[in-house]
């Protein structure tokens, strides 16, 4: 029997919260990737960790925010924990492995074609594996067109954040990038709920074994509430992840001596002769006798 799926039961509610979600996660995902180019030190590859464990921490629970609000009316549903955690590792990965590949390759067309299609494969894979974990008395099967269409969506999308990572600077730029990458994660996510059809064995079914939705939603909550702290301390102790270059670190431009304007004096410090700034560069002291026998100093 054909099931009655719907992927809005609780409304918009599901859809909002999952866009937040993958936006906080992306944007955090950004600015640490951010970080990591632009301070070449012993942290970058904890800088790119952070940044991949953001990104798909945060894909993950837009994910599963989403299947709150997936409910087949004739068959209740409840999810594997194990498979389902399993897929929270995947999206990590699978988003590091891309992350880590522009991070320390740089930001050319072939390391992010190939770093894109990693991180949009592992974003596809831990969707379809979070949709394995479902358990239901039935059949879920998937059109296969449109299944291809989320994947090269997903592609796409990881392809152009990773650009992002790279190329866009700035707090307001990577405020738009994060709510690009949320709608492109989100458009994926829905794309593929699009593929789904679910037959259901007999009128009325129990529940399977596992977790229910409900349950999960406990793990879903504590992971974007540490990264918002994380978030938090991060920018409170470093303000480069938000604002980007301040002006007192960037090194202070050559002045440039104009015809008719006076050049600005040196003022000794304490110690340093008068007149030391008037000589040659390179040009060493020396003490010169005049042919009268009176010493003198040429400084």
């Amino acid at each position: 029997m054909q099931g009655t799926v719907d992927g809005f039961s609780y409304g918009l509610v599901t859809p909002v919260a999952a866009f937040i979600m993958a936006c906080l996660g992306g944007a955090l995902g950004l600015r640490c990737t951010t970080r990591s180019l632009r301070h070449r030190d012993t942290f970058k590859a904890g800088w790119l960790a952070l940044g991949a464990t953001s990104i798909g921490t945060g894909i993950w629970t837009m994910h599963f925010i989403a299947m709150m609000g997936f409910s087949v009316q004739q068959a209740p549903i409840s999810y594997d924990r194990p498979i389902t955690f399993a897929s929270l590792g995947v999206a990590v990965l699978m988003v590091g492995i891309g992350i880590f590949i522009v991070g320390y390759r740089g930001a050319t067309a072939l390391t992010l074609v190939t770093g894109g299609t990693i991180t949009g494969l592992g974003v596809a894979t831990m969707h379809y594996l979070g949709m394995a974990g479902m358990r239901l008395h039935g059949r879920i099967e998937y059109d296969t067109l449109t299944v291809a269409l989320s994947v090269v969506i997903a592609v796409v999308a990881a392809t152009a954040a990773l650009w992002a990572a790279v190329s866009v600077h700035g707090f307001l730029a990577s405020l738009g990038a994060s709510l690009v990458m949320g709608g492109a994660v989100s458009g994926m996510h829905y794309t593929a709920m699009a593929a789904v059809s679910v037959h259901v064995q007999g009128a009325e079914t129990p529940a399977g074994t596992g977790d229910t939705a409900t349950s999960l939603l406990l793990p879903m909550l504590i992971g974007p509430a540490v990264f918002l702290i994380l978030a938090a301390v991060v920018v409170m102790f470093d303000p480069l992840l938000v604002m980007g270059d301040p002006d007192w670190q960037r090194p202070a431009a050559r002045s440039v001596h104009r015809p008719g304007v006076p050049a600005p004096r040196h003022v000794p410090s304490y110690g340093e002769p008068a007149n030391w700034s008037a000589r040659p560069a390179g040009r060493a002291a020396r003490r010169t006798v005049p042919r009268g026998g009176h010493r003198s100093q040429d400084w």
